[in-house]
């Protein structure tokens, strides 16, 4: 890669230009690297494929990609464990863990991201019993500021475990990363539209009723895309496409029942380039947060066309992604990445912020660093980990340091 090129994300709205941009191909490569960022005193942040919305992977010094080291390693059939590089699509692993019998437990609303990318941010699926992908890792390794590879597990160095699972690259490189699967399973996948009242008045019993459960309301429809996946041992299918009546933006999201292995079924394509925010709230709050949204683009934002989309997540216990410690519900808002949305979103985070939201660290927020410490109840324990690691702060870039660490 270029050393002089600029980076931009998936729409356009971050951009860095770095000192050095690099592409290693093996862990002796990105070793290398380092040490040449180190003897220039450069920090060191790796990109994905730009699906953050706020500079976490911007970099003045060296910006990595780690699209050389990708693959899945190794499959273990008899354990349900599959160890793959960092740098893998999350498309990338359907086929092979297929092959050995396996899939992954859940996956999120699209699959383009790195698997480091996606678990570094807390990215997540939709299912009130399933956590994010990070919540399926059971091994990591790391090439940490020392200029070592540390391996880590619950068992082995179980402290920087905890913290690394969720650590916007705070705590170092990930090279490989080790995933808990599961035996390779089917989906059946319905959609439908249902008004607003209806979806709000069946809300509880949708999600109880399937392993994942969404939606999408669309303002200027006043209606939901609803879509419920479920296990099934039914063979693949399509049912045979027939007119719909689906008009405007929902259409998008309606389409004939299908049944599939599962990677093929829990992503969805987003070739429109939006700028987003999404925050998770406590679940038993979803519906009234909801609603009070739906109220702020209907009187002050209707010219706001793009869906709303509400999601289940389990709580978990990693200090740093958003459902610690509490049942959630995620809830996302877009505009389109050619329009403005500065104002729709500083009024949708208000309300966000009163109903006790995390936001989600690659998408758009305007949380301070102490904000953000009050929301999470192991910040510091995290932080004294990252310091530890990290004491001369050779892997953040400026937006972490004056956003999250103030």
């Amino acid at each position: 890669m270029s050393t002089s090129a600029s980076w931009t994300n998936w729409s356009g709205g971050v951009t860095c230009t770095p000192a050095r941009m690099a592409m290693p191909e093996n862990e002796a490569a990105l070793l290398t690297l380092f040490r040449e960022a180190e003897r220039a005193g450069w920090e060191m942040r790796v990109a994905g494929t730009g699906h953050s919305f706020v500079p976490l992977c911007t970099s003045g010094g060296m910006l990595l990609s780690l699209d050389g080291m990708q693959g899945v390693i190794a499959t273990d059939p008899t354990t349900m464990q599959a160890t793959i590089w960092a740098g893998t699509k999350i498309h990338q692993i359907g086929a092979p863990l297929l092959a050995a019998g396996m899939a992954m437990e859940t996956m999120g609303d699209i699959d383009r991201q790195s698997l480091a990318g996606a678990i570094s941010t807390g990215t997540h699926g939709a299912g009130p019993t399933l956590g994010s992908i990070a919540t399926q890792v059971v091994g990591l390794r790391l090439l940490t500021a020392s200029g070592d590879y540390l391996d880590c597990a619950a068992e082995r160095e179980p402290e920087i475990f905890a913290a690394a699972r969720v650590s916007l690259g705070m705590l170092g490189i990930i090279t490989r990363i080790t995933l808990r699967a599961l035996p390779a399973y089917r989906l059946h996948e319905h959609t439908w539209v249902a008004s607003f009242d209806e979806c709000m008045d069946n809300l509880d019993t949708l999600i109880a009723a399937t392993r994942h459960f969404e939606f999408f309301w669309s303002p200027g429809d006043d209606a939901c895309a609803m879509k419920a996946l479920h296990p099934t041992d039914a063979e693949r299918w399509e049912q045979p496409d027939t007119e719909s009546a689906v008009t405007g933006r929902l259409a998008r999201y309606i389409h004939p029942d299908r049944v599939d292995w599962s990677y093929r079924i829990l992503p969805s394509e987003r070739n429109i380039r939006f700028n987003e925010m999404e925050f998770a709230i406590p679940a038993a709050q979803g519906p009234d947060c909801l609603r009070e949204l739906r109220r702020l683009m209907r009187e002050k934002h209707p010219d706001v066309t793009w869906p709303v989309e509400y999601r289940t997540l389990h709580a978990d216990d990693i200090p740093l992604s958003p459902a610690y410690g509490r049942e959630t519900v995620t809830i996302s808002i877009h505009q389109d990445a050619t329009l403005p949305h500065r104002l729709f979103f500083t009024d949708a985070e208000a309300i966000f912020r009163n109903h006790h939201g995390r936001p989600h660290w690659g998408k758009m927020h305007w949380h301070t660093g102490r904000e953000l410490r009050d929301l999470y109840p192991r910040w510091d324990e995290f932080h004294a980990v990252r310091a530890r690691l990290d004491p001369t702060g050779r892997f953040l870039n400026a937006y972490l340091r004056a956003e999250l660490l103030g």
